[in-house]
């Protein structure tokens, strides 16, 4: 199941996105509203709507945003990093979050912007110390992300929370998959119609299994939140005015455009 969340006449709902998606698919693709919320027992209500007559927003608002660094070898390698010994996790506030369509603020701090694709996974229920043989209980599914980073200010500064928390810097969108097995999907990032980035989720360097055990050993992960799992080769620059889209085979396409911050 696809499900969205989205607003309609000042009301914000979640919907399962029906229909099909692909490039030239035909019919529109519609939402059924859900009774609730995803994050446990929901029916679906019937009522559906044109998802033309919606505005998409992040597909969850979490808590809080978990991220690996440097877990595809070839992108350690390309920014001259060697590959951890353990993976590397930070945090992106939720005000990073924006959704599908949302404007990224180019960040007035910083010369050097640069987009990374990644999947990012949901988490469907409150855990901690989550045993490897669990972990899939705990997802509720995936969706596409950017974890947009201020590459100059990474590079001169020992923590990341400016470099990768700033306000916009973690689109995370179309919609949440339910249906779906991670190990081994195409991760595409294009820049203005261009292809920068293309990967698969099987280079990862730590599976997602591995990186839920190793976060919750130290922290409850809450429903809604999200964990991103590192990007692949084919980092680069974003401009003012370009239009950077994340496609993740089986689940759909992200897309933003940069802005000057107001």
């Amino acid at each position: 199941m696809r499900i969205a969340r989205f607003s309609i006449d000042g009301n914000v709902a979640f919907g399962a996105v029906e229909g099909d998606s692909a490039p030239g698919a035909e019919g529109e693709l519609v939402l059924d509203i859900i009774k609730g919320i995803p994050f446990g027992d929901f029916e679906l209500s019937g009522t559906k709507v044109p998802l033309s007559k919606v505005r998409l927003l992040p597909p969850v608002l979490p808590n809080k945003v978990v991220a690996i660094g440097r877990n595809y070898t070839e992108h350690a390698a390309e920014l001259g990093n060697e590959v951890p010994d353990v993976p590397i996790t930070f945090f992106k506030p939720s005000t990073s979050v924006v959704g599908p369509g949302d404007p990224i603020a180019y960040p007035s701090f910083s010369q050097e912007l640069h987009h990374e694709a990644e999947l990012a996974v949901v988490i469907g229920r409150m855990c901690r110390e989550v045993p490897r043989e669990r972990v899939k209980d705990v997802i509720l599914g995936y969706t596409c992300a950017n974890d947009v980073t201020a590459r100059d200010v990474q590079q001169r500064e020992k923590q990341w929370a400016r470099a990768k928390g700033f306000d916009s810097s973690c689109p995370l969108g179309p919609w949440i998959e339910t249906d779906l097995d991670p190990g081994d999907l195409a991760i595409q990032c294009t820049v203005n119609g261009e292809q920068r980035q293309l990967g698969r989720t099987s280079e990862m360097i730590r599976p997602i299994e591995d990186l839920i055990v190793h976060i919750t050993e130290a922290m409850t992960l809450l429903p809604g939140d999200v964990v991103l799992t590192g990007t692949p080769a084919g980092v680069g620059p974003l401009n003012v005015g370009d239009e950077v889209a994340v496609t993740i085979e089986g689940i759909g396409t992200l897309t933003n455009k940069v802005i000057k911050r107001g």
